[in-house]
């Protein structure tokens, strides 16, 4: 078909955001000739040039196209909203990359970029329109939720936000590899690249740029491009919808060639962390002698809340019942999660520098009372929890290097550290990555639930006898993330993400028993537990990738034909949701859109009556009630207290502006506080005691 190469081209220059939204030399468009215009000359000639004709080799022209004149409209619409990939020719030169779908601009900007492309350089007056584009997009059945769209092909808006974090491993961590064939490098330039990559490639490449969400970049990949063609693409951005860093101003020109010869040596690896480096991070602050034997203060600690400060790696331990802060006290780096003690009494956190805390809340004044350093980067830590185990042994999982390590509960000494590199579930072949992602204790058995993301394989570890390790590893899917129980605390419902399907976990058995499909990219948290008035207890969870709120069957003794299987799906705001929440003594199932590109949805959060699922969901406008001015104010993670009466809302800006958590009435839905300090900065997830020891969700 002769239009695809030209609408691969013309897509390319979708991936801005919203033309109502640009301007030049901070000039407000006046005019719908201005708009597109604006729009191309602020998202699009950075690759294609100001003048439309390209960039040889990598990105085609779009000036007095061949293809252009010769295909409908309607044609060229559907695979700008839809996507195209494969070796094209456009203008007798070939090219071969991947046009990301850019469904998640509006009708009126598409319209109005492809109405300049055509009048441009293209000798046409025809004016594209919104109703055109509107048409072509209902017709082919493409959503409007902006999260939807792919700036990396194949990679939600939501996905890239949320797996493209920089990593917390740095340059130091490293030694310069020098590789045969690749440009020369002194080791200082070696060691800025490495920064470079560390913060701004590692999360969708990867660690040992294997691969992600975005493309390999090894040595024989890279070294047959040539640094040339290399820059060319990090300065504009690459036809498989890598951002133009240079262009957009994240990198300087010396900083652009400087990637473009570190990605053609091979990857430095980052050093192991075994067990002498453990110990050596290791610090018992209070010992357990000289720690209180029974509760200190007179806090209502079952109603207390842990609350993750993201950016100034701390947490703030708030009072559930007065919504005073207790403290702030000093953690790892952005603290991924926190988790209490079987008996309530510890609280353990994890920063994603591999950096676990364990703070005692019988003091007087609660306060940390050992810390160790369990890898370079990290995302899960948990205690045990079944009878006769209750408080004695901990767990912690690492992104790097791929292990987990078991240890003393009360003083975090490292006991046992198990490598998780190994073959994947499917191609059966070797990953020499593969991270921890969520892990959870068993109710049912002396184990730890482990979830290795690369491999797609879950591990029972169990930890009765740590000398002589007992792990029983099951197939499920690969990119495992986050999870939680049943209502039951049986069976371990845990997304697949990347893979879209939920894996259940018989944990009684110690077996799979379902592997559900779901769309798109399910980001449960730890999921919603309820019951459906005509299939009986469910499972849910809400979506990275669209408006999905996937429900699944758990009870099959009662309703058997339901069990494991998505028995319906509630449409939300949108993509980019994180967390899903709703409570045994609550009516109501609430979903955040974080991550969604609209200010709209990430700044609110939708509330579901249980008792009315088809009616929809109402909006509530939780970053406008916390009345904190500028920022982008994300609305992230409800969490109940421990009656169930209230969610608490954490209302994420800027570390250098005002962040705030809101608190609404479960049953009224309406606003009773608003919790505003100094010192809460880039509040993020909230774990209150009790519901965090008996997994109510």
């Amino acid at each position: 078909m002769k239009v695809q190469p030209l609408v691969a081209v013309i897509a390319l220059l979708l991936s801005g955001a919203a033309c109502s939204n640009d301007t030049v030399n901070e000039r407000v468009p006046k005019s719908p000739a201005q708009q597109g215009e604006a729009a191309y000359l602020a998202q699009c000639a950075a690759c294609h040039q100001p003048t439309g004709i390209g960039l040889a080799g990598a990105f085609p022209p779009l000036a007095q196209s061949d293809y252009l004149a010769s295909k409908p409209i309607e044609e060229v619409i559907g695979t700008v909203l839809t996507g195209l990939s494969g070796a094209i020719q456009v203008n007798g030169q070939p090219f071969n990359g991947v046009m990301p779908a850019m469904s998640h601009l509006a009708d009126a900007d598409i319209a109005a970029i492809l109405t300049h492309v055509y009048a441009s350089w293209n000798g046409s007056k025809h004016a594209v329109t919104a109703d055109q584009v509107s048409a072509v997009r209902k017709a082919k059945g493409v959503s409007t939720d902006p999260a939807q769209g792919e700036s990396h092909p194949g990679t939600s808006q939501a996905q890239a936000a949320y797996q493209g974090a920089p990593s917390t491993l740095a340059a130091a961590d490293v030694a310069t590899v020098r590789t045969p064939g690749a440009p020369d490098m002194t080791e200082a330039e070696f060691g800025q690249a490495t920064e470079i990559f560390f913060q701004r490639c590692a999360g969708c490449h990867g660690v040992l740029r294997k691969g992600a969400t975005g493309k390999p970049l090894t040595p024989d990949i890279t070294q047959a491009k040539g640094t040339d063609y290399l820059k060319a693409l990090i300065t504009f951005g690459s036809p498989g919808g890598m951002p133009n860093f240079g262009t957009g101003g994240e990198l300087t020109s010396e900083q652009v060639d400087l990637m473009a010869r570190f990605v053609q040596h091979t990857p430095p690896a980052p050093p192991e962390w075994g067990m002498p480096e453990m110990r050596e991070s290791w610090k018992v602050l209070v010992p357990e002698g000289e720690r209180p034997t029974h509760q200190m203060n007179d806090y209502n600690l079952q109603n207390l809340f842990a609350v993750t400060l993201r950016d100034s790696g701390e947490v703030a331990l708030i009072d559930g019942d007065s919504k005073k802060i207790i403290s702030i006290i000093k953690t790892g780096y952005a603290v991924h999660i926190s988790r209490m003690s079987h008996s309530g009494r510890y609280v353990y956190t994890i920063g994603r520098d591999g950096k676990i805390d364990l703070i005692d809340l019988w003091m007087e004044t609660p306060t940390r009372v050992a810390e160790i350093k369990i890898g370079l980067e990290a995302r899960s830590v948990e205690t045990s929890k079944y009878a006769g185990y209750e408080d004695k042994i901990a767990i912690a999982g690492a992104y790097w290097p791929p292990q987990y390590v078991l240890m003393d509960g009360p003083t975090l000494e490292p006991l046992k550290i198990v490598s998780t590199r190994g073959t994947t579930v499917d191609t059966q072949e070797y990953h020499p990555e593969p991270r921890v992602a969520a892990i959870v204790a068993s109710h049912q058995h002396p184990e730890f639930i482990v979830n290795v993301k690369e491999t797609g394989r879950i591990l029972l570890v169990d930890y009765s006898d740590i000398d002589a390790l007992k792990v029983t590893t099951l197939d499920a899917a690969r990119f495992l993330h986050d999870g939680g129980w049943d209502s039951t605390h049986r069976y371990f419902m845990t997304a697949a993400n990347q893979s879209d399907k939920i894996a259940v976990v018989d944990s009684l058995e110690q077996r799979m028993v379902g592997l559900v499909d779901v769309e798109k990219i399910p980001h449960p948290g730890r999921g919603a537990n309820f019951t459906h008035p005509q299939f009986g207890p469910v499972w849910a969870t809400s979506a990275l990738g669209n408006a999905n709120i996937t429900m699944i069957g758990t009870d099959p003794v009662g309703h058997p034909d339901q069990a494991w299987k998505a028995v319906g799906i509630l449409q939300g705001q949108g993509g980019g949701s994180l967390f899903i929440k709703t409570h045994p003594t609550s009516r109501n199932i609430w979903v955040d859109t974080p991550l969604n590109p609209q200010a709209e949805a990430s700044q609110s959060v939708a509330v579901f009556n249980l008792d009315d699922l088809d009616a929809g969901f109402e909006v509530l406008p939780i970053a406008e009630w916390a009345d904190l001015g500028e920022g982008a104010k994300r609305v992230v993670q409800p969490e109940y207290n421990r009656a169930g009466d209230e969610v608490w809302f954490s209302v994420w800006n800027g570390k250098e502006q005002t962040s705030a958590i809101v608190v609404v009435d479960d049953r009224t839905r309406k606003l009773k506080a608003v919790i505003k300090d100094p010192r809460l900065i880039t509040p993020t997830g909230k774990f209150n005691v009790f519901n965090t020891v008996h997994d109510v969700y």
